[in-house]
């Protein structure tokens, strides 16, 4: 009970002292409210150093070092003064994105979702808690999938895996009432149902009735997404189709595709499709998200393989149209068998012909504006040296299943739960830094590959032959920044491809481009967040090129104005260019540039422009605006 109180009294007095000033504070603080952050960080770790350091102070100097982006001291500081007891939900979003900036995701992510825990409401934790790991883009050959051997494995060969409407079906050898297959000395195989219970577990086992599972095989089952229809192959012994050797009297089937329709007590009303053939084989068969398309693998006359993966046309009713080869680029001389078209369009197939790690390897595809993009292999874990198929995923949740016969099942096939734990296709970008002077290479150059919400992905020189190359997931917008010194910093927009890789040039200015002697340094616009004034990702990187230029003329002395648009009263937009004219000064000294060479003011709405009224977006964008003027020296 006593450290329980010392406990409470402990948080009271941290509680009490946080945002308390002292005298000792004064004259930082005063520093601090004049928008002078250097010179107050200076202040206040004179009084750390002095081992006066307490959580207001700690505070301070994050908050300082945040506006002039100074993020690895923010960093160091947030989390001292986290580490002191303040826990209000603007410092710590702040603190997630200073760690995001220096490449700590993960540790990023845990203070979003403290944030996210305090503020659910925040239109920013509802975007993170929508999408938490958009930071995880930088894609490694790593595994990307936790797998997880079912419970519901038996001693023979289970496999398949599909949800609908709270059950799950698969396939397994398990009825020993059947008669043994000669090919493996198993009981031929029968679709299996499961309920799924509230903790995922999968409860109360049936075997489907014999309306669906007869003395013959029965394949993997798929449903259309009202669930009303089930599709399931099976062999055509069932229907009295089949060759005979007429030399060892064996029988050959072939299988063949079947609907059955969704009753009150089950499935059926099978009917077999009408594009079965007594000549080949219909396997494998996995619908739409939308209804629309049915796939399938076939032995049909006309392929590239053994077997080939197929689609048709489904309408409403479960008729389908002809079957169309998916091509040469998904279809090999080897076979692709189990299909599965997942909710975002993704084809996941498996193939003993594409580049694989031994057997049946499962892998995936896009199909857009009617071309068939790269063939990618899904890698380990799902992947083994043995046969892995059947492979079916949830894009929203990213569970799902495989099946394999891998070592350390349980029986000949077992099914797998799967998870994804990062993102499964990659692009690799590969940028070429010029001068655009002379055309030639620029080794060293820092580069910064940016997402389209303006996070620093990662950053890396580029090598001895000006290049340099990053890797993220397929689809995703970027931006390649890069700035070197003696140069003007210049970025590329990347459009989010599926290709496998990009190649991209940035060429870089020499820097007295973007000077006009004895006028000004002329910038791209140095944006603000609406009503803020703390400098940003992209305000620091068009600022930096200002510090190359006035590390390069060591006698230019600068005018910083800044200027607001027109919304707002006027009183408050003075005072907010202010500030934002005070800040820029602060960063651009914080930079390494004496005080004494950069003035700076704000200009409120006055000199816009464009005069307008009622102005256009554009409008206020312009208006909204720093201006560099040089006052004395640089080139003449």
């Amino acid at each position: 009970m006593k450290k329980i109180q010392l406990f409470i009294c402990a948080i009271l007095l941290s509680s009490t002292c946080v945002f308390a000033q002292s005298d000792a504070t004064k004259k930082a603080d005063k520093l601090f409210a004049k928008y002078k952050f250097v010179n107050a960080i200076e202040a206040y770790t004179k009084l750390v150093e002095k081992g006066e350091g307490d959580p207001y102070i700690y505070s301070k100097l994050a908050e300082a070092n945040y506006n002039i982006y100074n993020t690895i001291e923010a960093e160091k500081w947030y989390a001292k003064a986290l580490e002191t007891g303040v826990s209000k939900p603007e410092m710590l979003y702040k603190y997630s994105e200073m760690l995001k900036a220096n490449g700590k995701y993960e540790a990023s992510n845990l203070q979003m979702n403290k944030f996210a825990t305090m503020r659910p409401g925040d239109d920013r934790a509802v975007m993170y808690k929508s999408n938490p790991d958009y930071l995880a883009k930088i894609l490694d050959k790593d595994k990307k999938f936790n797998v997880q051997n079912l419970d519901l494995n038996s001693k023979n060969a289970d496999f398949g895996g599909s949800l609908q409407n709270g059950k799950l079906y698969i396939t397994s050898s398990r009825n020993d009432s059947r008669k043994k297959y000669g090919w493996n000395e198993e009981p031929f195989l029968d679709v299996y149902q499961y309920t799924v219970a509230e903790d995922g577990s999968f409860q109360g086992e049936t075997l489907l009735p014999s309306d669906i599972n007869t003395k013959y095989h029965e394949g993997i089952t798929s449903f259309t997404p009202n669930g009303k229809l089930m599709f399931f192959s099976r062999e055509s012994f069932f229907e009295n189709i089949y060759e005979k050797d007429s030399v060892s009297n064996t029988k050959y089937s072939v299988l063949h595709l079947f609907k059955a329709k969704k009753e009150a007590d089950g499935f059926s009303q099978v009917e077999a499709l009408s594009i079965n053939s007594p000549n080949y084989s219909i396997k494998n068969p996995t619908i739409s998200a939308d209804g629309s398309t049915i796939y399938f693998a076939s032995d049909m006359a006309g392929g590239f393989g053994k077997f080939d993966i197929y689609k048709a046309t489904l309408d409403s009713n479960g008729e389908v149209g002809t079957p169309v080869n998916m091509g040469q680029k998904i279809n090999t001389e080897g076979q692709e068998m189990f299909p599965f078209i997942s909710d975002n369009n993704t084809l996941y197939f498996s193939s003993t012909g594409h580049l694989g790690l031994g057997g049946m390897d499962v892998f995936y595809t896009k199909e857009i504006d009617g071309k068939i993009g790269p063939i990618r292999n899904v890698g380990i874990p799902v992947n083994s040296n043995g046969d892995d198929f059947a492979f079916i995923i949830n894009e929203v949740s990213g569970e799902g299943f495989v099946s394999s016969n891998r070592d350390g099942g349980k029986g000949s096939d077992d099914i797998y739960a799967i998870k994804k734990i990062q993102p499964l296709c990659d692009v690799l970008i590969v940028g070429t830094i010029l001068d655009e002077k002379t055309g030639k290479t620029l080794p060293g150059a820092l580069t910064s590959l940016v997402d389209a919400q303006g996070n620093i992905l990662a950053t890396k020189p580029a090598n001895s032959e000006g290049k340099v190359e990053y890797i993220v997931e397929c689809e995703t917008d970027t931006e390649l920044q890069v700035t070197m010194k003696g140069y003007e910093s210049n970025k590329v927009a990347i459009k989010g491809s599926n290709e496998e890789e990009i190649e991209t040039t940035v060429k870089l200015q020499p820097i007295e481009k973007i000077v006009i002697p004895k006028v000004e340094v002329v910038l791209n616009p140095i944006y603000f967040d609406f009503d803020k004034s703390n400098i940003t990702a992209r305000a620091a990187f068009e600022l930096d090129n200002l510090v190359q230029v006035m590390n390069k003329y060591p006698d230019m002395v600068i005018q910083a104005t800044s200027h607001t648009d027109f919304r707002g009263p006027a009183e408050y937009n003075q005072n907010l260019s202010e500030r934002r004219a005070q800040t820029t000064r602060q960063y651009i000294i914080s930079k390494g540039i004496d005080a004494g060479r950069i003035m700076a003011s704000g200009l409120g709405e006055t000199n816009p422009a464009v005069n307008c009224n009622p102005c256009k977006e554009e409008d206020h964008d312009l208006n909204r605006r720093s201006q560099f003027i040089i006052t004395s020296g640089g080139p003449q």
